[in-house]
């Protein structure tokens, strides 16, 4: 590609292929995944919302990489599943084999849980895109959390989802579910100083030290955005390539207001 070579990056800076050690975070998303951290090591459910973009995936691989060996996370995108598929589902994340029935399908997950205690293992159940979640499947999941005549928490349930997941969650129907969620968490959008770091990060993390950014640049592309990091990402590699395209060696307004002509925007 030649517009990385025009700006000396050694990849596309804001590709969503990055590993774990190069994610950034700012303050307000590190606290989350302090309070994640902290919930897991209590054997506490976890409720993480927040607008589409605006970095809770990218929060939940910040805990990935946190969490010691004693925790066995398991992370499931597609909630648009009955009760039963859904359980089916997790059977294969969790490396088990998916029974016939409902019933079964329940009983190896809820069975496998408490095996992994007698390994001093704490499983952390990941559901994303959870605001998706069949109703009879929230009809079912408190049950899941039950073990031992209801003494005993032996797994991390987190629900994370668009802000209407709280309002579902609230209803009396889900009382049973949502009164077992201590945490409720919540992820922002990028401050504007958020967004400048993040570009500078992200570019550094490509090979460049230098900044490609105007102040100019990169206020209006925050504002664009609206601080979502998703979009944040998307605008900015529609920007660098139109500022490679017009032969410029630092992006500017004009670079961006190209960039959300040509769709890179909401």
């Amino acid at each position: 590609m030649t517009w990385l070579a025009h700006f000396g990056l050694t990849c596309a800076p804001f590709s969503k292929e990055l590993p774990d050690s190069d994610l950034w975070l700012p303050p307000s998303k590190q606290a989350v995944v302090e309070q994640i951290c902290e919930a897991a090591s209590a054997h506490d459910q976890i409720l993480l919302t927040g607008d589409d973009g605006t970095g809770k995936t990218t929060v939940l691989r910040a805990v990935r990489k946190r969490l010691s060996e004693s925790f066995r996370l398991t992370y499931t995108a597609n909630s648009t599943l009955g009760k039963r598929d859904f359980y089916r589902q997790l059977c294969v994340a969790l490396g088990l084999s998916p029974k016939a029935t409902a019933a079964a399908v329940f009983y190896a997950v809820s069975g496998h849980v408490q095996e992994l205690r007698g390994e001093h293992v704490h499983p952390v159940f990941l559901v994303d895109e959870a605001h998706l979640l069949h109703q009879d499947t929230l009809d079912h999941l408190h049950i899941l959390l039950n073990y031992e005549w209801d003494s005993r928490a032996l797994l991390s349930l987190v629900l994370v989802g668009l802000p209407e997941l709280q309002d579902r969650l609230a209803l009396r129907r889900n009382r049973s579910l949502y009164s077992r969620i201590h945490w409720r968490l919540q992820v922002d959008a990028l401050a504007p100083a958020d967004t400048a770091a993040y570009l500078r990060h992200r570019l550094a993390a490509a090979g460049c030290e230098r900044e490609l950014f105007t102040g100019d640049a990169a206020a209006m592309l925050h504002e664009a955005t609206h601080g979502a990091m998703r979009d944040v990402d998307r605008v900015a590699h529609a920007a660098l390539r139109a500022t490679a395209a017009a032969g410029h060696k630092f992006v500017e307004r004009s670079a961006v207001i190209a960039a959300l002509g040509s769709g890179g925007g909401r």
